[in-house]
């Protein structure tokens, strides 16, 4: 029963010896990935917890073809794994819209416009340097609906923000 106690009174010390992870309040920052056609987007991040997060991405596009954008919102998870690298997980989705020009897919798309909404996943790893600077490394499925967004699209992105 004594080593019991002990051992108890041990982990219980270790416990409130061990620092907690902390993540930045707020930052700020791109987000440079395929993401069907969008390529960088401003993202921001909000801390609602010790370990929990608001990401909120913004990409857009305009070029001779179509012009788009593409809200995203994700509620992640993240867990430290030693020193300044975490690894995340989270869920979320958004919405977008798209307006094809007249002459796009050789007139396929008669200057219409496209609203969709998608669910998406995200899982990555990151570094939080001593600076104020946080880069990460992400993969983000989204399954959608309408005629731009319709399948399952893999993303891979790396990140790099500013951290406040």
């Amino acid at each position: 029963m004594k080593k019991l106690v002990i051992a108890a009174c041990l982990i219980v010390a270790f416990s409130f010896q061990s620092e907690a992870q902390s993540i930045s309040e707020h930052a700020l920052g791109l987000r440079f990935g395929g993401n069907n056609g969008y390529g960088a987007e401003v993202s921001y991040q909000r801390a609602l917890g010790d370990n929990n997060r608001l990401e909120v991405d913004l990409g857009w596009r305009n070029n001779d073809n179509f012009d788009a954008f593409k809200l995203t919102g994700l509620y992640q998870w993240v867990w430290n794994i030693e020193g300044g690298f975490n690894w995340f997980a989270g869920l979320g989705g958004g919405l977008g819209s798209v307006n094809y020009d007249d002459r796009y897919r050789n007139g396929d798309y008669d200057g219409s416009n496209e609203v969709f909404l998608f669910g998406a996943g995200n899982v990555g790893i990151e570094y939080n340097f001593d600076i104020p600077l946080l880069i990460a490394l992400d993969f983000r499925p989204e399954i959608g609906s309408g005629n731009y967004n319709n399948d399952l699209d893999f993303d891979i992105a790396l990140a790099l923000r500013y951290q406040f």
